[in-house]
C-alpha cells in the first residue's frame, strides 16, 4: 500500500532566519538586538532550519494541553492561554516566562512572535480556536478529533491546505509502530482479502446517558474562569461542575461522545490499512433507559448513551471489497472469533480491533498496538513482509515532536489534516447515527450530505451562539 502523501508545506518566498537577521541587521545596525523572530514575516510563514527554534503558543493547557506541552520543550513556550486559571496553573507554574492569557484571540492578537499552536479545549471549541490560528498563519496541532461537526472537520481540512499550514491531530497511535505494521500486513496480502471490521472501547469512563435531565441548580462560577468564553460557539448553559472540568464529554453540546474520544485512536489504523475515506451509509443503535415497566425514557440528546452500536458500510476501493465496519461502546463488544484462545482478553484494556480477513484475522490493542495474527500459532509461523513505511522517531512519543518537525521543512506530519480531517469525518459521522438510532443514514460524502434524511442531515453543520461563527 502507498503511503498517503497529503499536501502541506511551508511557504516558498519567505527569507530563512539567517536572512531575516541580516536584513535587519542592515536596518538596526547589529544583529545581536535581535533574539526572537517575529512568527509571520514578509506575508508567510517564516522557513526555519531544523537547528531553529519554534516560537510556540497552546490553548487549553489544564488537561491534555499540558502532556503536549511537556514534549515540545524543545522549542520557545511563548504564550499559555486557559479560561480557567486555576486548572491551567500547574502548566502556567511549569513555564514560568510564557506569558498567559485566558481569551485566545488576545493570545493570538498580542502574540506577534507567535509560529505555531497547541489547541487542547474541550471538543467543541476545537474549530473556532484553530480556525481563528490558521487564518493567522499558525501552525496547528489539535487534539482528537479536530473538530464537533462534520463540517468543520471538512473547512479546517481545507483552511489548513490553503493556507500551507502544518496541521496534526493528537492521535499519538498514527506515529506509532503498530499502524505502520498493520498497514504492511494488509498490503502484503497476509489477511486476504478484508470485508469486516470490529472495533471498540472501554468509553465511557466518565457519567454518561442516564441523566436525561439538565442540573437544575446554578453554583456560582468559579472566580477563576471565564465560563461565557468556555462555552464559546455552543448554547448558552449555566455553570455546573456536570460540565467542567472533564465531564463535558457526555454532553451533545461540549463532547463527542465515547466514539469521538476514542474512534481517532482505535480506528486510525483501520482506516490507514484499508484505505477508507467517506462511508455510504452508517446506522446506529443505542441503549435505552427505562424508569419503571414499560415506562421509556426518551433520550433527548442531552448526553450521549451509555453505549451504542454503530455499524458503518464503505464502498469497494481499489482492489478492496466493500467493508462493513462496527463500532462497539460502553462494555459491548464483538463476539470472541472462533480463533481466539480460550482466556485471551480481546483487544487491551482501552480497546481494540478485528480485521477479518479471508485468509486470516488480525487483533490489535488501541492505537493499534501490539498487532498479531490470531490464533497465535499462526502469527508464529508467519513471516513479516519488509517494513515499506517510513517511521517517526519515537512512535507515539515522536508525535508532537514530528509536528515541529513539519513545521520546520514543511513535509507532510504523520497526521496532517488532510489524512485526519477524513478520519474525524468519519468519526462524526458516526455520531450521526447515534443521535438519531434506528435510521440507516445514506451519506454523499463528496457533497456532505445526508441524502434521506433531513432531519439528520441538518445537525451535519451545527448551530453557533450569537457572537460566534467561523
Amino acid at each position: 500500500m502507498e503511503p498517503r502523501k497529503p499536501f502541506t508545506e511551508a511557504a516558498g518566498g519567505s527569507p530563512t532566519r539567517r536572512e531575516f537577521l541580516h536584513q535587519a541587521a542592515a536596518a538596526a545596525g547589529t544583529v545581536g538586538a535581535l533574539t526572537i523572530l517575529p512568527g509571520r514575516v514578509f506575508g508567510g510563514q517564516r522557513k526555519l532550519a531544523p537547528s531553529d527554534k519554534l516560537n510556540l503558543g497552546a490553548v487549553g493547557v489544564g488537561g491534555m494541553g499540558g502532556s503536549n506541552l511537556s514534549r515540545c520543550e524543545t522549542e520557545n513556550i511563548i504564550a499559555l492561554c486557559d479560561v480557567d486559571s486555576a486548572l491551567a496553573a500547574k502548566t502556567f507554574g511549569k513555564y514560568p516566562n510564557a506569558r498567559r492569557y485566558g481569551n485566545y484571540r488576545e493570545m493570538f492578537d498580542k502574540e506577534k512572535d507567535l509560529d505555531a499552536v497547541i489547541v487542547a479545549t474541550p471538543d467543541h471549541t476545537h474549530a473556532v480556536v484553530a480556525m481563528a490560528a490558521m487564518q493567522r498563519g499558525l501552525h496547528v496541532y489539535v487534539q482528537k478529533p479536530i473538530a464537533h461537526a462534520v463540517w468543520e472537520a471538512r473547512l479546517m481540512t481545507e483552511t489548513a491546505r490553503k493556507h500551507k499550514i502544518s496541521s496534526q491531530m493528537g492521535n499519538q497511535g498514527h506515529s506509532g509502530e503498530g499502524l505502520r505494521l498493520i498497514s504492511e500486513w494488509v498490503a502484503a496480502g497476509a489477511l486476504g482479502q478484508i470485508k469486516e471490521v470490529h472495533a471498540w472501547t472501554n468509553r465511557p469512563v466518565w457519567p454518561q446517558g442516564v441523566e436525561v435531565e439538565r442540573p437544575k441548580d446554578t453554583p456560582p462560577v468559579p472566580a477563576t474562569m471565564d465560563w461565557d468564553e468556555w462555552i464559546g460557539p455552543a448554547p448558552s448553559r449555566p455553570f455546573h461542575p456536570t460540565y467542567h472540568p472533564g465531564r463535558w464529554r457526555a454532553w451533545w453540546d461540549f463532547g463527542t461522545g465515547s466514539l469521538g474520544d476514542m474512534g481517532c485512536h482505535i480506528l486510525d489504523p483501520v482506516f490507514a490499512a484499508l484505505d477508507l475515506k467517506y462511508p455510504i451509509s452508517v446506522e446506529g443503535c443505542i441503549s435505552t433507559y427505562w424508569e419503571e415497566f414499560w415506562k421509556l425514557v426518551v433520550p433527548k440528546n442531552e448526553t450521549y448513551p451509555r453505549s451504542a452500536i454503530v455499524r458503518y458500510n464503505f464502498p469497494a476501493r481499489k482492489n478492496m471489497p466493500p467493508l462493513q465496519l462496527t463500532w462497539w461502546d460502553g462494555g459491548l463488544m464483538p463476539a470472541r472469533p472462533a480463533e481466539l484462545e480460550v482466556g485471551r482478553k480481546l483487544g487491551d484494556d482501552d480497546g481494540g480491533v478485528l480485521l477479518v480477513g479471508s485468509e486470516a484475522t488480525l487483533m490489535a490493542g488501541c492505537y493499534g498496538r501490539s498487532p498479531r495474527l490470531i490464533p497465535e500459532t499462526r502469527m508464529r509461523d508467519f513471516t513479516q513482509p519488509a517494513k515499506t513505511l517510513e517511521r517517526v522517531p519515537k512512535g507515539e512519543d515522536g508525535h508532537e515532536q514530528d509536528w515541529i518537525r513539519s513545521c520546520k521543512d514543511g513535509k507532510p506530519s504523520s497526521s496532517n489534516f488532510d489524512y485526519s480531517g477524513p478520519l474525524s469525518e468519519m468519526v462524526l459521522m458516526g455520531n450521526l447515527a447515534v443521535r438519531f438510532p434506528g435510521r440507516l443514514l445514506l451519506w454523499d460524502g463528496e457533497a456532505m450530505k445526508v441524502t434521506n434524511d433531513e432531519e439528520a442531515n441538518a445537525y451535519v453543520r451545527r448551530q453557533y451562539r450569537e457572537g460566534w461563527k467561523l
